[in-house]
């Protein structure tokens, strides 16, 4: 009974944050023509996503050194008042002060669940708990914008910030319950090394990420700026050799980058090529989207029951996110059928559900107890900055090309059969690691 009061709390909390990520995108538009300030729009975004990286790269230090209960419920404060803050903001300066701190304790709260399924459920359970993840963070894709449609245009927009917090305080408190006597408390590490440095380069990514996303909409210098800023900073919050796909660890964070940065920076420019190019309503457009949310859940089910090997999780679903990139960039071209659109991002959906939550495993399973927290960090951070990458370059080409939508899709493409070559090296670990991820493979 406690495990399973511990599991509906964990997913809950997911879910929670999951949800809010999707709403907010969904209500800004309303929210800033009330607010005012348009002006300030993207930092309502950007400003959150800065706030993130440092609160993962915080979160994950101290979960190490004093356990992840003290992260956990600190982002849970932190991540209800700020959306509290947002709620209730009367200008736009307050929202995004108030998107800030939410931001920053949605990222603690992520990173701690990490360390708590590392702490308190056997190795063999982690593959379906980090199904229940994937799955947590899927759901809301599907059915939150109907839900944050119905609120705003009834309740008003404001609830879509008030109403998480009420339900944070009944996850926390299930969670809360479920944590009871499991083994959490206390640090696996004695001293948290260089962390005033981690952090200081934290907020060094999050200005790179922020310059690269800003120059995206044409402004070439802000985004090579952006990239030199990356190329500086990142690799100081990634395993060592991430970045050249090292085998071991820093090729499980490369690889999540990759396949995630390729899969998301492709899914953003879908449904308005689906809407501009080949003229589908908003509707039949979204469907293609939801076909691929649906297949991301039925795979990561199947991960959890470990239906296939870890090495074909990753070789071929990487290999499925590469075909369905590459099918649904054929349809941009006017002879190719628009049903194909259907079961390209079907495939590409079905990918992700096997790479995304085997990823997570590989990672705590290449962790000593006193880098959990650390490398869940570097795991989380590298998937957002990746992503944020992608999407830049991918903007910037796509208007240089003059609304060309192919060379989106070839770009991530290339990323994506990056992530085939990545995939299966990481069957050796890097020094200092006893174990290997060939042996939990086979």
């Amino acid at each position: 009974m406690k495990r399973k009061a511990l599991t509906v709390g964990l997913v809950a909390m997911v879910s929670l944050v999951a949800f809010e990520y999707m709403a907010v995108a969904v209500a800004m538009p309303v929210v800033a023509r009330e607010l005012g300030g348009l002006e300030l729009y993207g930092l309502a975004f950007s400003g959150a996503m800065a706030a993130g990286v440092i609160g993962t790269v915080l979160g994950g230090r101290w979960a190490d050194l004093r356990g992840p209960l003290a992260p956990l419920w600190v982002g849970a404060v932190a991540f209800a008042g700020g959306l509290g803050l947002a709620g209730f903001a009367q200008s736009m300066e307050m929202l995004i002060a108030g998107r800030l701190v939410q931001g920053f304790g949605g990222a603690l709260v992520q990173v701690a669940l990490y360390v708590v399924v590392a702490r308190t459920y056997p190795e063999a359970m982690h593959p379906k708990i980090f199904s229940l993840f994937a799955t947590a963070w899927v759901v809301p894709s599907m059915v939150g914008p109907a839900i944050v449609g119905v609120v705003v245009e009834t309740a008003g927009w404001r609830w879509v910030f008030l109403g998480v917090p009420i339900l944070t305080a009944i996850a926390a408190l299930v969670l809360f319950r479920g944590l009871a006597g499991q083994p959490v408390s206390g640090g696996q590490a004695d001293t948290a090394p260089g962390m005033l440095g981690k952090l200081g380069w934290a907020a060094v990514t999050a200005v790179g990420a922020g310059l690269m996303q800003y120059g995206s909409q044409g402004q070439v210098l802000l985004l090579v700026s952006g990239l030199v800023v990356l190329a500086l900073a990142l690799p100081r919050l990634l395993p060592a050799g991430t970045l050249r796909a090292a085998r071991g660890l820093p090729s499980v964070v490369a690889l999540r980058g990759l396949a995630t940065g390729a899969f998301f920076a492709a899914e953003v420019i879908i449904p308005l090529m689906l809407i501009s190019q080949r003229g589908l309503s908003t509707f039949v457009a979204g469907v293609a989207l939801t076909g691929g949310a649906l297949t991301w859940s039925l795979a990561s089910w199947l991960q959890g029951r470990e239906v296939f090997s870890r090495m074909t999780n990753l070789r071929g679903g990487t290999a499925l996110i590469a075909l369905g990139i590459l099918l649904m960039g054929a349809v941009t071209f006017e002879p190719v059928p628009i049903w194909l659109a259907y079961p390209s991002w079907i495939i590409a959906g079905f990918g992700m559900g096997l790479v995304y939550p085997t990823l997570s495993v590989l990672t705590l399973e290449l962790s000593s107890p006193g880098e959990q927290g650390a490398n869940s960090s570097s795991l989380q951070v590298g998937e957002a900055v990746f992503s944020v990458v992608a999407v830049a370059v991918t903007s910037a080409l796509f208007t240089a090309a003059a609304s060309g939508y192919w060379t989106v899709f070839a770009a991530t493409l290339v990323m994506a059969l990056a992530g085939l070559w990545v995939a299966p090296r990481f069957g050796v670990t890097t020094p200092g690691h006893q174990k290997t991820a060939v042996a939990t493979a086979a």
